[in-house]
């Protein structure tokens, strides 16, 4: 959490977010968002999730660097107070 950011420009206390649990895991075949995930947050990882599906990566080509393993991406939601961080994972 942004904790600075909270007290600077939030009316209340600012808790970490309630959509997710630590270590939470899903699993998702194809593009469909899985029950109970938030919105915001599978729309922003969405693109990553669709190029992993898709065979793609995010450790070679224009994406040199990015990742060590062809089979993961690091992501996270847009929520500036208190960001999601997502591990997103191609299972073959």
């Amino acid at each position: 959490m942004n904790e600075d950011l909270a007290r600077e420009y939030c009316p209340g206390e600012i808790i970490p977010c309630p959509c997710f649990e630590e270590g939470q895991e899903f699993l998702v075949d194809g593009l469909e968002k899985p029950a109970d995930f938030c919105e915001w947050a599978w729309n922003d990882i969405l693109r990553f999730v669709t190029a992993l599906s898709t065979g793609g990566n995010f450790s070679q080509d224009i994406f040199q660097g990015w990742m060590k393993d062809d089979n993961v991406m690091i992501a996270s939601c847009t929520d500036g107070l208190r960001p999601v961080v997502f591990k997103i994972e191609r299972i073959k």
